[in-house]
C-alpha cells in the first residue's frame, strides 16, 4: 500500500478555493483506486499551500487512475478548474509499512 501526497502551492488568496475544489473531488476518489482520501491545508507551511492525500494499492494501478479519471465525469465535473488556482506543487509517494 502507499500513500500518496499532491503538494499543491494555491495562487495568493485561492487556497481556500482550491481545498473547497479537492473536498468535492476526494469524494469521488474512491471511484478510481484511492482510498482514505484528506485535504490539508497549511498552519506553519509555505503560505497557500494544500495537500490532497490517498492511499493506493500499488503505483500501476496509480498510474493508470489517470487513464480512468478521465472517464469518471463527476469527477472531471469536481476537478474543474482546479489547475488556475494553482501557482506550484510537487507530489511524494511512501510505501506505507504498518
Amino acid at each position: 500500500m502507499f500513500l500518496v501526497r499532491n503538494v499543491f502551492h494555491a495562487k495568493p488568496g485561492k487556497a481556500k478555493e482550491l481545498a473547497a475544489i479537492l473536498i468535492n473531488a476526494s469524494k469521488h476518489m474512491h471511484k478510481v483506486g484511492v482510498k482514505n482520501t484528506k485535504v490539508l491545508t497549511d498552519v506553519a507551511t509555505t503560505f497557500w499551500t494544500v495537500v490532497l492525500q490517498g492511499e493506493v494499492e500499488d503505483l500501476n494501478a496509480y498510474v493508470d487512475m489517470a487513464k480512468i479519471a478521465s472517464k469518471t465525469p463527476e469527477l472531471g465535473e469536481a476537478m474543474k478548474g482546479y489547475s488556475d488556482l494553482i501557482d506550484n506543487g510537487f507530489r511524494e509517494i511512501y510505501r506505507i509499512e504498518s
